[in-house]
Parts: C-alpha cells; sequence; structure tokens
C-alpha cells in the first residue's frame, strides 16, 4: 500500500509538474506566452515506459528550477507538431527561447537533459565578462569530438537510422568501402550543430573527419571516390572475424543479447540479465540488433545460432540454458570469477 501511494503520488508530481499541450494551435500559444523564459518540451507516448520515468525527471527539475516551464506533448496525438521539429523516436526533449528552438535531446538519458537544463537555465544570468568562456569551452569541445574516432562522421541521424538522404548516401559509401568510423548525431546537440560549422568553416551536413582533420562533404568524398583515394584516406575496418574476436574479448565477461542492461528486448536475454545480475559480477553488453553484421556473423564465429550469448574471456559459455545449468549446479559464479581475475 505504502509503495502504491508512493508511485501514485510521484504521478501526480510529475503530472504537476508539466504543462499538457493537445494541440498545434495550444503549442503556438503557450510558446509564445512563454518566449521570455526557457521551455522544456517532452514528445512522448504512453505506451513507453522509458517515457514515464522521464517525467518523474521532470518534476525533479521542475522543483529545481521553478522559472523554467516544462511541457508534455504526446507525439502520436499532435503529428504536425512531430513531423515540423523531426520527432522520430520518444522520449525526445526540445528546447525553446523567444519561441524558437535552441536545442535538442533525444532518449532518456536522465543525467544530459539535467545537464541541458541547467545550461540553458543560466544563459543570460551570467555577467558580460563570462560571456568568451563558454565559447573556449565550446570549441574545445569540439576539437576533443572531432578527434574522438580516426574517423568520425557528423551527421542527421544514426548509421542505424540516417534522418536525411545526403547522410544516408554518405553512410553507404563509408561502409560500402568497408571504411570504420564513429559518428556522432548534430541532430541531439544544437550546441555542435551551430559550432561545428564555424569550427570547420564548412556550412552543410554531413561532416567527415579523419585524425581530426575535415575531409568534407558528400561531394568531396563521392569525387575522393570516384578517383579512387578514398581508399587510402580512410581507416579501413578490420575484418569480421578479428573484429569478434575483439568484441568477445571486449570485458572479462561479455554478453552479447537484444538490449542492453538497462533495457532488454526480448525475454531470454532479460532472464540471463537477472541471473548475471544476482551473482555481482561485473559484465558488459553488445546489443546485437544494432549491429546485423556482427548478429549473424557471431552465429558462424561461435558456431551456436541463437541469442543471448555469454562469453568469459573470449570463450563461449552458452546461452540461457547453459547459464541457467550453471546457475543449479553452482559453477556459474566459478565460471564467472575465472574471467575477471
Amino acid at each position: 500500500m505504502a509503495a502504491g501511494a508512493a508511485g501514485a503520488a510521484a504521478a501526480a508530481a510529475a503530472a504537476a509538474a508539466a504543462v499538457e499541450v493537445a494541440s498545434a494551435q495550444d503549442f503556438e500559444e503557450l510558446l509564445r506566452l512563454k518566449a521570455k523564459s526557457l521551455v522544456v518540451v517532452h514528445f512522448w507516448a504512453p505506451w513507453a515506459p522509458q517515457c514515464n520515468q522521464m517525467n518523474g525527471v521532470m518534476a525533479e527539475l521542475a522543483r529545481e528550477h521553478p522559472q523554467v516551464s516544462f511541457v508534455k506533448l504526446e507525439a502520436e496525438a499532435v503529428p504536425e507538431v512531430s513531423e515540423k521539429y523531426e520527432i522520430s523516436s520518444v522520449p525526445t526533449f526540445l528546447f525553446f527561447k523567444n519561441s524558437q528552438k535552441i536545442d535538442r535531446l533525444d532518449g532518456a538519458h536522465a543525467p544530459e537533459l539535467t545537464k541541458k537544463v541547467q545550461r540553458h537555465a543560466s544563459v543570460g544570468s551570467l555577467p558580460p565578462s563570462g560571456n568568451e568562456h563558454p565559447k573556449e569551452d565550446l570549441s574545445l569541445r569540439l576539437k576533443k569530438l572531432t578527434h574522438a574516432a580516426p574517423c568520425m562522421l557528423f551527421m542527421k541521424g544514426t548509421p542505424q537510422e540516417p534522418r536525411c538522404g545526403f547522410s544516408k548516401q554518405m553512410v553507404e559509401i563509408l561502409n560500402k568501402h568497408n571504411i570504420q568510423f564513429s559518428s556522432f548525431d548534430i541532430l541531439s546537440d544544437e550546441e555542435v550543430r551551430q559550432g561545428l560549422k564555424t569550427y570547420s568553416n564548412w556550412p552543410t551536413y554531413p561532416q567527415l573527419y579523419v585524425s581530426g582533420e575535415l575531409i568534407g562533404g558528400l561531394d568531396i568524398i563521392k569525387e575522393l571516390e570516384a578517383s579512387e583515394e578514398l581508399d587510402t584516406i580512410c581507416p579501413k575496418a578490420p575484418k569480421l572475424e578479428e573484429r569478434l574476436k575483439v568484441l568477445t574479448n571486449k570485458a572479462s565477461v561479455m554478453l552479447f543479447m537484444k538490449g542492453s542492461k538497462q533495457e532488454a528486448k526480448c525475454g531470454f536475454s532479460k532472464q540471463i540479465l537477472e541471473i548475471l545480475n544476482s551473482t555481482g559480477v561485473e559484465y558488459e553488453t553488445f546489443d546485437i540488433l544494432e549491429d546485423g553484421e556482427v548478429r549473424q556473423g557471431l552465429k558462424t564465429y561461435s558456431n551456436w545460432p541463437t541469442y543471448p550469448q555469454l562469453y568469459v574471456k573470449g570463450e563461449l559459455i552458452g546461452g540461457l540454458d547453459i547459464v541457467k545449468e550453471l546457475k543449479e549446479n553452482g559453477e556459474l559464479l566459478p565460471v564467472l570469477k575465472g574471467g575477471n581475475e
């Protein structure tokens, strides 16, 4: 009863913390009325549990930042607003000032949401003498991002889900040439999106960097491909077998599953997480739904046709049934600890 009452109280607090908007007209009116303050809009869906979790985070933030307006907008119920701001998944958070979008956050990232709210809520309250410091911080951040991997692609969306045709073409070219690259979704960070244009003196996206140096956009990459120079400039991805060997040895105990530690995406993966968590042994996971090459290749590499798959020191232990047997026999902990020695 006490837990239920606490849950109800939390839900009520979350509801009270955010204004709920049900139409495009109401949304535009709210932005106009709240133009002088920071407005944080949560595009959510009632069927997504992570959205409810983030509503609770918003309730806490509303208590800490009474000057900020928090808004809930059901993404599928107001499609014209969702389409206008390119909302393709929930939860997504947009930040507005003076009725203009200034930032964006895709996904249920409570620490990042908190950081962005704190940063944008404090803008304007700093003395003029402090105005140059954030620019220095942004420049340093952009330098770190462009050097984050030997080959970095700044794009709209992700390699798995590009959000514009140019980004999609760029990913296809890089994949066709077996080029190993990391990416950054510029739609998720308005500060990076605008700042990188000045930093690189390149006005459009996607942008490709090698060793922190700008190579160019899609047209340049197409020219390099046509002249057969692309393969000499960009680092090649390792062969699949080499990659799988590295992945299976990434941690002493590695679990290849559907989903992640935070959110299993199938019943078998959920069960094996519960068993591993009960042992107290540290382990890492790899979401095979995010990488079709690994998902198919690992079946052949390990000669094991299903997921999840558990590895200790790079050696396959087995799937859920094997792990259950080891637990029942009292052998699981010694096997796992053998990987942590």
